[in-house]
């Protein structure tokens, strides 16, 4: 029974994390509202925003696996979602020739592969780190 316990406790905390993260990520947005550009079919968006989750859940993972207590988990699964933001504000920062906020709010798909790219490639860095 223990393990049926344990996992749904980890689900919990996956849940948790999970929009705790997202809600972050919208107060780092400024040009829009994420779920509003969903609303309205934005795909360029829809695709950043999957990034971040599936990011934050490859993180988590690494955490589950490694980490003996589920404060440890707690610990680096929110470690690894703010390396996940700073991730993302640095491609903001190193994409000169655009802006990636406004291209995701123009429904540039091509930038939301590149931004979903991005949050799941440092994902598997960030989470192989986990030790």
């Amino acid at each position: 029974m223990e393990p049926f316990l344990a996992t749904l406790g980890y689900f919990a905390i996956a849940i948790i994390v999970v929009v705790i993260g997202l809600v972050i990520f919208e107060w780092l947005t400024r040009q829009y509202k994420d779920w509003d550009e969903v609303k309205q079919g934005n795909q360029a968006v829809a695709m950043s925003i999957s990034g971040k989750i599936i990011g934050i859940c490859i993180v988590l993972s690494f955490a589950i696996y490694h980490s003996f207590t589920v404060w440890d988990t707690l610990i680096w699964g929110a470690f690894g979602m703010v390396l996940q933001m700073i991730a993302y504000l640095l491609f903001e920062l190193f994409t000169r020739k655009f802006s990636v906020e406004t291209k995701l709010k123009e429904n540039n798909t091509a930038v939301g592969i590149i931004s979903m790219g991005v949050s799941i490639g440092l994902a598997f860095v960030i989470g192989a780190s986990i030790t």
